[in-house]
């Protein structure tokens, strides 16, 4: 158990981050999944509001998904063999060496981590697998790219929390347990309008403190920006590179 206080980044915008939030390919999730001793029971932690549970079910007889957040969990929505709880990531109900696979689906980087990898040692069977993905910038076109860095990334800089900065760093400054396993490189591939990608962007957690602190007059600037060269209801193919580590216990 941490004594470290949870770092609550999105349960006052819980709904907007279900909403806005893409999923992973299920490519990855096939390939990790494979690498399991077992396919009894999978754990997703931090799971939010369950895009990484939903497809980890496919591979597995039952999933507990937990999230410290309880707004966050109470966005997900029933699936088969999912099992929903508000539990913090370094202090989950599940058995000793009960597990085959532990996930952190974008979210290892708001975990206290010691006690977090201590907490996966204990539930994984031997042998078990441990993996952490998560996605950090987008792309879309060089025209959006280079508005989004400018106008809004560039914004975001002092705004982004240290934890942000592990992700950013594609976890890279994590001293990752276990015997390191390397995946396919994957990324998210999505048909998105404007309107969605500004959903997913207001989403942020260093987004929410920004008009939090300086109100929306900034941001408002960067999204009408983004407006003119991007009509309205235009979809456009927008990539998400995905980050992993994943390592056997």
């Amino acid at each position: 158990m941490t004594d470290r206080p949870f770092l609550d980044c999105f349960s006052g915008h819980a709904e907007l981050y279900a909403s806005a939030r893409p999923t992973y390919p299920a490519s990855l999730i096939a390939e990790i999944a494979a690498l399991a001793p077992g396919r009894r029971l999978a754990w997703d932690a931090g799971t939010g509001n369950g895009q990484a549970a939903r497809l980890l079910a496919g591979h597995f007889e039952q999933v507990h998904a937990t999230d410290a957040s309880a707004q966050q969990v109470a966005q997900a929505a029933s699936y088969p063999r999912v099992t929903f709880a508000a539990e913090p990531a370094e202090s989950c109900s599940l058995a000793d060496a009960s597990c085959d696979l532990v996930l952190v689906a974008q979210a290892l980087h708001w975990f206290d981590l010691d006690p977090f990898f201590a907490e996966a040692r204990r539930v994984l069977k031997p042998r078990g697998i441990l993996a952490a993905i998560g996605y950090s910038w987008f792309y879309v076109d060089p025209t959006i790219d280079e508005i989004v860095g400018r106008a809004l990334l560039k914004p975001l800089e002092p705004r982004w929390a240290l934890n942000n900065w592990l992700l950013i760093d594609s976890y890279r400054g994590i001293a990752f347990p276990g015997e390191e396993v390397r995946c396919t490189p994957a990324a998210i591939h999505l048909a998105w309008t404007r309107e969605q990608l500004v959903d997913y962007v207001r989403s942020w957690s260093a987004v929410a403190k920004w008009s939090a602190q300086d109100g929306s007059e900034a941001l408002d600037a960067a999204f009408a920006e983004l407006a003119a060269a991007w009509p309205d209801g235009q979809a456009r193919h927008v990539t998400m590179p995905i980050i992993s580590r994943v390592a056997r216990l």
